[in-house]
């Protein structure tokens, strides 16, 4: 997707609310309520593959949010009431370490910590104690959405928007846009806005003409 249609994506932060559980409902449920206190756990352990939707649910969390893989040492970051930690897989020494401590403080504190990866603790090269840490709190997995979900999802968010999207057309979008459902949803909106500006009926050609669009120099 070129960087014109980047630019004309709207900010739509993730919410557990925009988030498509798909098969996921459990899942969504069993977070939604651990959120709201309704579990003891200190620690609740999200993984699935890339796409899955966990890095939307991390920052849709409210916690304070790190990516391990842009701050690998967790240098700076203390203990607060609640904390999300995405890649929890990409901590070096000194992050796991760190967040060793981090989770002691918070236990002590009530506080929560969200954690997220492609695996379960038990699978993560981390330290033994930290493993142990996060593999007793509640672990769950996130299905990745199949495409007819996908299809299911952007036809409904279509109608919403009283825009007339055809089997046809969202399969093109799924073809040839970004996979992600956070893009694809923010896309329904792009292509509400573009049909409004060019006061154009959404068609396959204007679908194509909208993703194959270079930016401007």
């Amino acid at each position: 997707m070129r960087q014109l249609i980047l630019d004309l994506l709207p900010e739509s932060p993730p919410t557990l609310d925009n988030f498509v559980p798909g098969g996921n409902g459990e899942t969504l449920t069993a977070l939604t309520g651990w959120l709201a206190g309704a579990f003891p756990e200190t620690s609740f352990h999200l993984y699935g593959e890339p796409g899955c939707g966990r890095s939307h649910l991390l920052q849709a969390s409210g916690f304070l949010y790190i990516d391990a893989t842009l701050r690998p040492a967790l240098a700076g970051i203390r203990a607060g009431e609640a904390l999300a930690i995405d890649n929890v897989d990409a901590l070096d020494d000194d992050g796991q370490i760190a967040l060793f401590a981090l989770y002691n403080q918070i236990k002590t504190t009530g506080g929560r910590l969200l954690t997220a990866a492609e695996q379960p603790p038990a699978h993560l090269a981390l330290r033994e104690d930290l493993r142990t840490r996060l593999g007793a709190g509640l672990i769950y997995r996130l299905l990745p959405l199949t495409d007819a979900e996908k299809a299911a999802a952007v036809a409904a968010q279509a109608r919403e928007r009283a825009l007339k999207l055809s089997p046809e057309m969202v399969g093109y979008l799924l073809r040839h846009a970004p996979r992600d459902m956070r893009t694809l949803s923010m896309l329904v909106v792009a292509i509400d806005q573009y049909t409004l500006e060019q006061k154009r009926p959404v068609t396959l050609p204007l679908l194509r003409e909208l993703l194959n669009m270079d930016a401007p120099l």
